[in-house]
């Protein structure tokens, strides 16, 4: 695995190679949202995403720089989804053979879609098996290569194109913050690398579900904490059972504040987002949004940009989101 530490200039040479590949993801803007909120807010649609989040960006940076000879039989990625269907995808794309480990709780949606884009998965117990371990099982019977979702340069850089690309479109606008969900760490550590690189002065946040929140602790604590379980939340996306490596290497540097949301303030998010903005998140995705709706005070007056990060959600979950019942505050 290559620990490289991978540095601004890599998020500038990941946005050129997926120029005309990633889709250029929209920023929405809402009245009823900067009022909500209490500053101005963009909203970077990454759950439109080829493969439904920004993980395609990652998968592909990485994938189509793979030495081919090196691994004959193709690449292997741990993943409770997302990240899962974008090897998956890019691995068709680019005629790579993929296999996907994956927990047997996973969202069926998700786990449905990567099987459609050809991969092999192989189900586990996240609750008693490790799917590392799994994952190099795997690799050593065939030379593959192991793509894992945060501890890559390239898997890093090219999730931090997409703040590139909120930056980059907004750059007659003075961004504050950029906010950004946050499980293994992978989307904030490349986008406090792509700050750095669009030469922007936004200060870096992280969001993640109250209960599973490693990465505040970790940047509390000065080392990567564990989460004391790995399910009970909606957002399972983000459910890592503590901070990536790599990843926090930069985090712990760069990150500026840590946000957290329940999973009730999550789904109101998701209704916020299909009733006023009318684009789909799953939980994880929304996270970021969630915690900026229930801390109006957070922004004070400031101009963000909060990275809806995903998707890919099963359908009675939705409806669920829909039918919440929270409070909602009158623009």
């Amino acid at each position: 695995m290559d620990l490289r530490r991978p540095e601004a200039a890599d998020v500038l040479d990941a946005h050129e190679r997926l120029d005309g590949i990633a889709i250029r993801t929209p920023l929405l803007r809402l009245d009823e949202l900067d009022a909500r909120a209490g500053g101005r807010v963009f909203v970077k649609c990454e759950s439109l995403q080829r493969s439904g989040a920004f993980k395609f960006r990652g998968a592909y940076n990485c994938l189509s720089r793979l030495d081919r000879q090196a691994y004959p039989g193709g690449v292997v990625a741990y993943s409770t989804g997302n990240h899962g269907q974008a090897v998956a995808t890019v691995g068709r794309m680019l005629g790579l053979p993929t296999t996907i480990v994956m927990p047997y709780d996973a969202p069926s949606v998700k786990i449905a879609k990567v099987r459609a884009q050809g991969a092999q998965v192989v189900l586990y117990d996240r609750q008693t098996e490790r799917r590392e371990e799994i994952a190099a099982r795997i690799a050593s019977a065939n030379p593959m290569a192991i793509i894992p979702p945060g501890d890559n340069p390239f898997v890093i850089a090219g999730q931090g194109t997409a703040t590139g690309e909120a930056l980059q479109a907004l750059s007659g606008t003075n961004v504050d913050v950029v906010l950004v969900p946050c499980g293994g760490g992978g989307l904030a550590a490349g986008t406090c690398l792509a700050v750095e690189a669009f030469r922007s002065k936004a200060e870096v946040w992280a969001a993640e579900p109250v209960a599973f929140d490693d990465t505040r602790r970790s940047l509390a604590s000065g080392q990567r904490e564990k989460n004391p379980r790995l399910d009970g939340s909606i957002c399972d996306a983000l459910l890592a059972p503590t901070p990536a490596e790599l990843p926090f290497s930069i985090n712990e540097e760069r990150l500026s504040r840590v946000l957290v949301a329940d999973d009730a303030q999550v789904l109101e998010a998701m209704r916020f987002a299909y009733e006023e903005l009318r684009v789909v998140v799953e939980p994880g995705g929304a996270v970021g949004l969630a915690a900026l709706l229930a801390d109006p005070g957070a922004l004070h007056g400031r101009t963000a940009v909060v990275i809806a990060s995903g998707g890919n959600v099963d359908t009675g979950l939705f409806v669920q989101a829909l039918q919440s019942t929270n409070h909602r505050v009158a623009a």
